[in-house]
């Protein structure tokens, strides 16, 4: 046998091989079979909204599509949307193929079922949910009935329950769907039971990590998610492990690729070391991409760092060391802004009162808009450091009263009268301290009928 005789028997097997793979049951390939996906991102809720959503289903929709499959999109659905929705979803597979449910907004789970909370939803306790919701086991019962061989659910709906407090007996996150039909891989965003993030970016961490790894050459369907779940887990520190339940018994691919084509690896030599060599450079892609990761999270850390030293220097920058010292009186300290130092409790508080009667809701808005020579963040005393004040020992005589009336407390805080205002209110009464008996005292928020009541401003010295 010559050489160009040889080369066409090799050839001729390898094409035998292909065929015979091809027949065998129970392989899907990436690129032959029909694929149906129906992808909803609810985010509008009118109670405890999420931002996340409908980015995470028009992204994923994009990024299916692109992979081969025929989508139908819905934002923001209402019950009856999402319901038509699922019951059409069902009548396209039954015409056989792969089918993928993307749900992506607040789930809860009541008595160990799922349901997913459309938008317009008006629940006020936990037995009005299997009316008002969808529950999972519709989508599932549709995938049943179709009879097609492979169905994939996706839940990232493992956001917390807006309407937890008012349950009695919801749980966190998601319960565990037991009963699916045979060809199912049911996959969450995080542990049974636990609350996943929605994200500070344009999708859900779990989202985003799902549109990138689907896109991975010729990586099996449980690899994909394995991959998620490793990067999740790295990047929360292990607080979100996403968790899939699968009864597959084929191969899936979302994205083909020479290493998921069903051809018998060792039919040739020469198909051994190209299937080598793939896998080769396959890892060096995985590994260059946990690099680049690493580092990404790198920056954010870097970044958010300096976002944190920015504000800080913020925060100082109106400090006392621009002011200058004009006078001392035991451990207080008088400067040249308008402002007097405890040097004992670090509190830095204003050099004089607002001047006249006020009410505590004025006191309070008065202290929290104060600015005294570019010093901000003031604030309305308590009852305990308008108390550390008072002194016993300096006597002040205070014209707002009788000539013989007296308060006390250091002379380089000038009060016109006896009384600020504290911070804690009850009711319609609020708090305030007596510099002139040293008591603590409670009075009507209004100030009415009452003179002495003042604004004395304070905040910690930096």
């Amino acid at each position: 046998m010559n050489r160009k005789t040889s080369r066409l028997v090799i050839i001729h097997c390898i094409i035998c091989f292909m065929l015979i793979a091809l027949s065998l049951p129970g392989i899907v390939t990436a690129s032959s079979e029909r694929r149906i996906a129906l992808v909803i991102g609810n985010g509008s809720y009118s109670s405890s909204p999420l931002k996340n959503p409908v980015n995470d289903a028009a992204d994923m929709a994009t990024n299916l599509q692109r992979l081969g499959f025929t989508v139908t999109l819905k934002k923001n659905a209402s019950h009856q949307e999402m319901e038509d929705a699922i019951r059409e979803f069902g009548d396209q597979l039954k015409k056989g193929g792969v089918g993928l449910f993307f749900y992506a907004g607040h789930g809860v789970q009541i008595g160990g079922r799922n349901y997913l909370l459309p938008i317009g939803a008006r629940i006020n306790r936990d037995t009005e949910v299997k009316f008002q919701a969808v529950d999972t086991e519709i989508v599932l019962a549709e995938m049943g009935n179709a009879g097609n061989n492979l169905n994939i659910v996706i839940l990232d709906a493992c956001r917390d329950n807006p309407f937890g407090r008012s349950f009695r007996t919801g749980s966190r996150g998601l319960a565990i769907i037991s009963d699916a039909p045979k060809g199912t891989l049911i996959t969450y965003s995080t542990s049974p039971g636990k609350v996943a993030a929605d994200g500070s970016g344009r999708n859900s961490p779990y989202t985003e990590s799902l549109i990138r790894h689907i896109k991975t050459p010729g990586l099996p369907i449980e690899e994909v998610f394995k991959e998620v779940r490793k990067e999740l887990g790295r990047k929360t520190g292990g607080q979100q492990v996403p968790w899939e339940l699968s009864s597959l018994e084929g191969q899936f691919y979302f994205s083909p690729g020479k290493q998921s084509s069903p051809i018998i690896s060792s039919a040739t030599d020469n198909l051994s070391v190209e299937q080598r060599q793939i896998e080769a450079e396959r890892d060096r892609l995985r590994r260059e991409r946990e690099l680049l990761e690493q580092q990404e999270s790198l920056e954010e850390e870097r970044r958010i760092l300096e976002e944190k030293k920015k504000k800080l220097a913020v925060v100082v920058r109106p400090s006392v060391s621009i002011a200058n010292e004009i006078r001392r009186d035991g451990r207080f300290i008088a400067y040249d802004n308008g402002t007097v130092l405890d040097s004992k409790t670090n509190l830095m508080w204003a050099a004089k009162d607002n001047g006249s009667n006020i009410s505590w809701a004025g006191a309070k808005s008065y202290c929290e808009n104060y600015s005294v020579g570019g010093v901000t963040g003031w604030r309305m005393p308590t009852q305990s450091e308008l108390a550390g004040l008072y002194d016993a020992s300096n006597p002040k005589y205070q014209a707002c009263h009788s000539d013989d009336y007296k308060i006390y407390l250091t002379n380089l805080i000038d009060l016109s009268c006896c009384c600020p205002w504290a911070s804690e209110a009850i009711s319609s009464n609020a708090a305030y301290f007596h510099f002139g008996a040293g008591e603590r005292d409670w009075g009507p928020q209004s100030g009415r009928n009452h003179r002495a009541y003042r604004a004395l401003p304070v905040r910690n010295a930096k």
